[in-house]
């Protein structure tokens, strides 16, 4: 994430438009001596996926599924601050955006394709659960008077 002023590469081709985020900046709380209390460090970073056009229908589409439980009326909010500098906390704010939203879209998985269990395995199982029997009913013959 070396620059912060063009769009956001999502995955492949697909980017989003400086325009449609939205930052916000706050001090942030935690250790950085008394840089912390004059400089507003944490980002907030919002994206409109209800609204957005940049993306695909399908995969906006997939993405409002899939994200349902963290948004807040269409809207996606990312924040950072583990950073004592607000550029790195952007950075950061912007690659979990990125991130989030590359997993949001992704394809879903292919089904998995019933396999039938190998006659010999089935076999050896049986076996060694039948000698596993006789041992044990080896054991209650009482013949040790």
């Amino acid at each position: 994430m070396g620059d912060m002023s063009g769009p956001l590469t999502i995955r492949g081709s697909v980017s989003l438009p400086e325009a449609e985020l939205m930052w916000r900046f706050s001090r942030s709380s935690g250790p950085g001596g008394q840089n912390v209390n004059t400089t507003d460090t944490q980002v907030e970073l919002r994206f409109d996926l209800a609204a957005t056009k940049s993306l695909p229908p399908v995969w906006r589409e997939r993405a409002l599924e899939r994200l349902a439980g963290r948004l807040t009326g269409g809207v996606l909010t990312v924040k950072a601050s583990e950073h004592r500098s607000q550029w790195r906390n952007r950075e950061a704010a912007a690659a979990r955006l990125a991130a989030l939203l590359a997993q949001a879209t992704a394809p879903p998985p292919r089904p998995r394709r019933p396999t039938k269990i190998p006659r010999g395995i089935n076999e050896r199982r049986l076996r060694v659960k039948k000698q596993r029997s006789q041992t044990k009913r080896g054991r209650s013959g009482g013949g040790w008077d």
